[in-house]
């Protein structure tokens, strides 16, 4: 099947064959029918297979010329670097429709974006976070939204992004198409499709745990950070074998100190990028890499969903991810458009539980490459990989958490007189033999009576 047999409109085929995009891929050929007939749709889809290509393309088919102001269309990502990704997909998909499209996300001036809003859009590409502050605010009108698509939910949901996807599908119009596509489905997942989504199809391709056939995956095992570093090197040095190389650290700690080592050795070939740096500085990074300038981008996870980067030769995954999801994701990045691609794990024995979970998860062992005899074996520890000296035996100190420390203490006796309601009255005519009248001046006068 190709894209003729899909019906699209002749702007869209002229589109496709300016990118040479001909044949549609399984997500694409099951989803663009099931959208095209208005239905909600879940779909279900490894990294790598053409999502953002699945759910365009029939929304841009249907969708009719209008100058009205508010989106009609509005796709929501976890990222900033996904709206900008997805815009540039519609920006060249758009080539010869007149459509309007604007791409909205934090880190940049709130008042450039109301600005922006006031002129107006036929598709809004938004993160959930300044979404929700520009609704909130009525800056932004949601009430003419005909089709939502919510792409990689289940990382949104993991940014705790809950609250604010939430409160906008509450402002959305009750009659609207919905659209999610996700990696995985969790059960805050299914909770959002249950309270939102009206008897949606499922359309379900290479689920994630399926390894990618076209990735080569190899496995070394080290013993610590600076063996890893040393690795590295060696590998780096066949700039011919290594020439797009994107390594995933574990946090931004770790990401940072593996570009400190790297750095000296291969300036300007390398940069790095996670949530701390600034947004001109991340896009620029990804620019830097996408085109060639720098061959190596060291990245946290805020890098391992949706971002679409062609012709990665290695994905070297520094750190082993304690989420087994995460791994699919990484290695995703790689072997896109099914070309060939090559996964390399690092893992120390600490990590080794990890490890085990990430081949339950594939139902597949990863093959172990030896360490090769070049690279020297460091004994040196990073901070994190150091032995934390036992603590010296304490006798004060509680071994069960929840038993009351020292600010807790039993009532004085005193203080443990419960309020049973008029028992002042009782107590005085229990001591007087009848009650006392507290100064009432008609008492007296009333008894002689």
């Amino acid at each position: 099947m190709n894209f003729q047999d899909l019906n699209l409109t002749t702007s869209l085929l002229n589109a496709l064959e300016d990118l040479k995009i001909s044949t549609p891929t399984p997500i694409q050929e099951q989803a663009l029918p099931v959208i095209l007939s208005g239905r909600d749709m879940v779909g279900i889809a490894q990294t790598g297979t053409g999502k953002t290509l699945a759910y365009l393309l029939p929304l841009l088919k249907t969708l009719k010329y209008s100058e009205q102001l508010n989106p009609r269309i509005l796709i929501m990502v976890p990222t900033r670097e996904l709206v900008v990704q997805v815009v540039e997909e519609l920006e060249k998909i758009t080539k010869y429709i007149n459509v309007r499209i604007l791409g909205i996300y934090g880190g940049t001036n709130i008042n450039t974006q109301r600005q922006q809003v006031t002129q107006g859009m036929d598709i809004l590409v938004a993160t959930p976070g300044r979404l929700y502050d520009l609704a909130i605010n009525r800056n932004l009108q949601l009430k003419s939204v005909q089709k939502l698509v919510i792409d990689e939910v289940d990382v949104m949901l993991d940014l705790g992004f809950r609250f604010q996807l939430n409160n906008i599908l509450e402002l959305l119009p009750q009659n609207r198409q919905n659209i999610m596509f996700s990696a995985t489905m969790t059960t805050e997942v299914e909770k959002v499709i249950q309270d939102f989504f009206r008897n949606p199809e499922t359309v379900s391709v290479a689920a994630s745990g399926t390894p990618l056939e076209n990735i080569e995956q190899q496995l070394y095992e080290v013993p610590n950070f600076y063996t890893k570093v040393n690795l590295l090197k060696h590998l780096l040095e066949d700039r011919e074998k290594f020439h797009k190389v994107l390594i995933f650290a574990g946090n931004k700690k770790i990401a940072d100190r593996l570009f400190e080592n790297l750095s000296p050795l291969f300036p300007e070939e390398c940069t790095v990028i996670h949530s701390n740096k600034t947004q001109n500085y991340r896009l620029r990074s990804i620019r830097q890499f996408g085109d060639g300038f720098c061959r190596i981008l060291v990245a946290t996870d805020v890098m391992a969903r949706g971002l679409d980067i062609e012709l990665v030769s290695h994905v070297i995954n520094f750190d082993t991810p304690a989420y087994p999801e995460n791994y699919m994701h990484r290695i995703g990045r790689t072997g896109r458009a099914e070309k060939a691609g090559n996964s390399i794990l690092l893992s120390t024995p600490s990590e080794q539980e990890d490890l085990e979970k990430i081949e339950a998860l594939m139902d597949m062992k990863i093959p172990v490459t030896p360490l090769p005899e070049e690279v020297p074996v460091s004994t040196e520890l990073i901070p994190e990989e150091q032995p934390v000296a036992p603590e010296i035996y304490n006798p004060l100190k509680n071994s069960d958490e929840d038993q009351p420390g020292p600010a807790f203490h039993e009532k004085k006796e005193k203080n443990q007189k419960v309020n049973l309601g008029g028992s002042y009255r009782r107590e005085i005519k229990k001591k007087y033999k009848k009650p006392k009248t507290r100064g009432d001046k008609n008492f007296n006068r009333r008894k002689k009576k």
